[in-house]
């Protein structure tokens, strides 16, 4: 199967923020070009947090017993591709990912990432031919606050109908019209300001 053919669980990730950002990167192949320094300091930030981090200790209260890092998973049957952060071996011979969030939990669980917990569990069962029916989130600025996600089938097959919107944008390469706005977010937009600007007039 060609790269191209396939999505990664990051795009997953921003379809769910704004379904435009598929259409965009993957039909129009306008990068987001975010700041560059902010990116370097960011990746500053993030390597000094992760070795303050006592992995044991977190996987320990979790219960697992074995564990695998930064795991590449492909599926050629669902079109996608991830890095997961760890792959969890559990007790009860289930497996689990665990993903660190360099955030602060604010009493609720995004959505974004839930459905990037169930999708690298979609990658986990294909791959290790497992059960996979939870997973974890570790919200590193919560002083390693650990996060149990549990795994329904209906959010295996809901993650699946995201992977399939996503392939109707690039494949008939249709701009996404029936969104939530959300002027927040559509302000800050990193595209909105550019050669297309037009298109956000909904705004005005």
């Amino acid at each position: 199967m060609e790269l191209e053919e396939m999505i990664t669980v990051s795009d997953v990730v921003e379809y769910m923020y704004c379904p435009r950002f598929v259409y965009f990167e993957r039909v129009l192949g306008i990068p987001q070009h975010e700041e560059k320094r902010e990116k370097v300091l960011i990746g500053r930030n993030i390597h000094e947090l992760k070795e303050k981090i006592n992995k044991n200790y977190i996987r320990k209260s979790i219960n697992a017993k074995a564990k695998f890092l930064n795991v590449y998973l492909s599926s050629k049957k669902y079109r996608i591709v991830g890095i997961v952060d760890e792959v969890l071996e559990l007790e009860d011979g289930s497996y689990a990912p665990l993903d660190y969030k360099f955030a602060e939990y604010k009493n609720k669980l995004f959505k974004t990432h839930k459905y990037q917990s169930i999708l690298y569990g979609l990658l986990i069962k294909e791959n290790f031919n497992v059960e996979v029916n939870r997973g974890f989130v570790v919200y590193v600025r919560s002083g390693n606050l650990v996060k149990e996600i549990k795994f329904k089938q209906k959010d295996f097959d809901d993650a699946i109908g995201f992977i399939d919107l996503i392939f109707d944008i690039i494949e008939n390469e249709e701009f996404p019209l029936d969104i939530k706005v959300n002027k927040r977010k559509c302000i800050d937009c990193c595209y909105r300001n550019r050669t297309f600007a037009n298109t956000f007039k909904y705004l005005d």
